[in-house]
């Protein structure tokens, strides 16, 4: 049968520690000693001596409970650390995701500032084409009106040459019929 120690042969019969070790001390209960050197009694001779109690259910129903208060307490514990760790987690993996983000903000200000720029050199380039365009205009306007004055000047002095040329043979008919007149008064003079 099974062997147990002072302390559950007490709990088993129901009397105390003190009066199971009195028993053995005196003889009235036989024991054996285990391999540590330890006394232990057999059940059955704590039956024969004290009897056990019946009620042993009931016994050990509150050292059950206490060992399922032990369980709860221990699986609440263990269901604890889990919690803690799981925060421990959540808290690196919200650290991580923070410092993502920060990342993404300074790109983001980057882009946008790279963006500002860009579109500020294409609006100073667009109004530089701006001004080319009209200085260009202006001096494509200067130099036709340079062409149009040219022209006419040039056409006033071609319609003068016209005019000059029209006066000129005029001119030497009449000085031919001057000088055909002027001889014709020098012989008329000179026949005379």
């Amino acid at each position: 049968m099974a062997k147990v120690g002072a302390q559950r042969a007490g709990e088993l019969t129901g009397k105390s520690k003190s009066t199971i070790q009195r028993a053995m001390n005196s003889g009235k209960l036989s024991f054996e000693l285990d391999n540590n050197g330890r006394r232990v009694i057999d059940v059955s001779e704590l039956e024969r001596c004290f009897g056990l109690q019946n009620d042993s259910g009931a016994s050990s129903a509150p050292a059950a409970a206490s060992v399922q208060q032990e369980l709860d307490k221990a699986q609440n514990l263990l269901e604890a650390e889990r919690n803690k760790m799981r925060i421990r987690m959540l808290e690196e993996q919200l650290e991580s995701a923070n410092a993502q983000i920060e990342d993404l903000k300074a790109q983001r200000d980057q882009w946008q500032k790279q963006a500002s720029q860009v579109l500020l050199t294409s609006q100073y380039s667009q109004k530089q084409a701006e001004d080319l365009a009209a200085q260009i205009k202006e001096r494509e306007e200067r130099a036709r009106a340079r062409r149009e004055q040219m022209q006419q000047q040039q056409s006033k002095k071609q319609n003068l040459e016209g005019n000059v040329s029209k006066l000129q043979p005029h001119n030497e008919n009449q000085q031919e019929d001057e000088k055909f007149n002027f001889n014709g008064l020098w012989k008329k003079v000179k026949g005379q």
